[in-house]
């Protein structure tokens, strides 16, 4: 375990797996970690793409605030900045400057004051390598004092998701909107102003006492024994100091539902691991909003329907929003905290965002928009883009928003690692269910291979696939896999094909692959299995370069290969097979210890031929999309 930071000591723990992004022209890069967990710790990573024209040191807090706003979950915020100094200024000056860029963004982000939140100043010189090791770490003392100090622990975690995910939960929250806005027709300008004024009377709304908030466990791990919770507006208000003789009627139902905290929803028996993910073992709680007008209220309710004259010809645009935001909490935090100072200000930061991505053109065209998260490799939280729907994915607007992203996250540019196909549903609900533009959520089984043993060979190089994968099998969910119908209209086959039992291999799912994702393909084909090992060193450089599944076909049973461990110098090698033929239950040990996913060599310790030497093998070679 790694050390703890403890007493008075001055730290920094850092949880992400990749501190330092690839050096740019601007060099400045902000850190995110959350106020919820112990001590001052880093999450994760973004880069500032923003600059100011005169400084390329001096992030643009404007620019980074729109794009930042609803790109991080709440309960994760910015904490501060590494600076890649390239005019050997005094390392502290640097941090100093660094700690007030952070304050600036802060105050815009989450308003209010920093004063009293511990910020980091961080600086690595740009001659020397973009190791994090080189990375010099000072903290703000507390106040608006401009002077840091300097770092004397930091503190690496070996185990960043069981130590988040342990601590704290990640909640959903949705709700759909329809603004109707009009304008006159004589000054179609005055629209943008009806459209602001809407979005404003939402955020009013979120905090009003008659609005309510359902809250209610998101998955199966979570006690699925616990009734949902109502809170409405009203159970929001910060507490009042009372005169001392001074009593308050309250019933014991709503006494009790503010005593509650998130602990309220979750499993006391999860058990975290090493490998432990906010997609796989996060603890997960759903938040629904109902603008309910059926409660009592003080204010007179007559009369029921109002009336504005028109001065002049006006015209009715109506805009419908769909908002959803992801925000992590910690487990003891009070649903009613949770509700006023995460949920609250994550749809108005998301409210906020959907308004500066359409008030450009709001007369033009009809916007589409629609938020999705990812979990991008290395990630510990999640991330939410906002698409515009009425685009294709391959127009090139849509490619700039994704290719900006890319930029912003540290991700390649060579893969398309943030489309709509990519997005995770965390939560499944029936109205998921009903939205067919929604990624669905899934149960099944992700990236098998990853706690299983070395495959045995000595000195050998493992070459595996990237990115996550899911494990389709037999059997599994009634799921019809039928292709048959593409490989008909591309010609390869005869109409009778449709509805028959017959078998395709490698060759026709290039052609499928081809024409339902574009992705082309590349087909190794040898004579005979004896000749698999043969091709490890081409095998080893696929994984490398381009990192996808291969799959094993021909004369025999098909397999998907996930990688090679292979060592040139002895030729010996072994092959990371998944097996589709599995037929039981989703269980990651089950399938491991049963030898449906593992390292197979070619002649087992007792002489035994895993590809055979009398039938043909055709290995077919995706090759990734060099594109966003």
């Amino acid at each position: 375990m790694a050390p703890q930071i403890t007493g008075d000591d001055v730290g920094i723990r850092i949880l992400c797996r990749k501190l330092v992004i690839l050096k740019t022209e601007s060099g400045l890069q902000w850190l995110i970690g959350s106020p919820f967990l112990p001590s001052v710790n880093v999450a994760s990573t973004v880069r500032c793409i923003h600059t100011l024209p005169s400084d390329s040191l001096s992030p643009d807090v404007a620019k980074e605030s729109d794009d930042i706003r609803g790109l991080i979950p709440r309960g994760f915020e910015i904490i501060g900045l590494i600076v890649q100094e390239k005019k050997d200024r005094k390392v502290e000056k640097v941090a100093a400057d660094a700690v007030s860029a952070v304050r600036n963004l802060r105050k815009t982000l989450y308003g209010g004051d920093s004063g009293e939140q511990v910020l980091i100043g961080a600086v690595l010189d740009w001659n020397h390598e973009n190791s994090e090791r080189d990375i010099q770490f000072f903290i703000s003392k507390k106040g608006n004092s401009k002077s840091v100090e300097q770092v004397s622990h930091v503190v690496y975690e070996d185990q960043p998701e069981k130590y988040i995910w342990e601590r704290g939960c990640l909640v959903r929250c949705e709700l759909s909107l329809k603004l109707p806005l009009y304008f006159p027709v004589s000054n179609p300008k005055d629209v943008e102003g009806a459209y602001a004024r809407a979005t404003e009377d939402v955020e009013c709304k979120l905090r009003d006492p008659q609005v309510t908030y359902i809250i209610e466990a998101g998955n199966k791990t979570s006690s699925g024994g616990s009734e949902p919770i109502v809170l409405h507006g009203s159970d929001l208000d910060l507490p009042v100091e009372l005169p001392r003789n001074a009593y308050v009627i309250e019933s014991a139902e709503e006494s009790y539902t503010k005593s509650l905290s998130c602990k309220y929803f979750l499993s006391e028996t999860k058990n975290f691991t090493s490998s432990s993910s906010v997609e796989k073992d996060a603890d997960k709680i759903l938040v629904s909003v109902m603008f309910n007008r059926s409660r009592s209220s003080q204010k007179p309710v007559a009369p029921i329907a109002e009336y504005y004259p028109a001065a002049g010809n006006a015209k009715l645009l109506l805009i419908s929003h769909k908002l959803e935001v992801l925000f992590y909490v910690p487990k003891d935090l009070p649903l009613a905290d949770m509700v006023l100072k995460l949920t609250i200000p994550g749809l108005v930061d998301q409210l906020h965002s959907f308004k500066n991505k359409i008030l450009p053109d709001l007369l033009i065209q009809q916007s589409l928009l629609r938020p999705y998260h990812f979990l991008p490799s290395g990630f510990l939280h999640p991330v939410t883009a906002i698409y515009e729907l009425s685009y294709g994915e391959m127009e090139m607007k849509q490619v700039e928003v994704r290719r900006s992203l890319h930029l912003r996250l540290g991700l390649p540019f060579d893969r398309p690692l943030l489309r709509i196909a990519n997005a995770i549903n965390f939560f499944s609900t029936k109205d998921d269910m009903k939205d067919k533009s929604y990624p669905k959520g899934s149960s099944l089984l992700k990236n098998v291979h990853r706690d299983i043993p070395s495959s045995g060979v000595s000195g050998g190089i493992a070459s595996l696939i990237q990115g996550s994968y899911e494990y389709y099998h037999y059997l599994q969910d009634g799921f019809d896999d039928s292709i048959q119908q593409s490989l008909v209209e591309i010609g390869d086959k005869d109409p009778s094909f449709i509805g028959s039992q017959e078998w395709i291999g490698a060759i026709e799912l290039s052609f499928v692959l081809d024409k339902l994702l574009g992705v082309s393909c590349k087909v190794i084909n040898v004579r005979s299995g004896a000749e698999l090992p043969e091709k490890c060193r081409e095998l080893a450089l696929h994984f490398e370069t381009q990192g996808t599944p291969i799959m094993i076909g021909g004369g025999v049973l098909a397999y998907t290969l996930l990688g090679v461990d292979y060592d040139d110098v002895s030729g010996d090698c072994a092959f990371l097979i998944l097996d589709p033929h599995y037929t039981g239950n989703d269980e990651l040990k089950k399938i491991v210890n049963g030898g449906w996913c593992g390292w197979k060599k070619a002649v087992d310790g007792k002489g035994k031929h895993f590809f055979l030497h009398d039938k043909f093998y055709n290995l077919l070679l995706p090759l990734r999309p060099n594109m966003v």
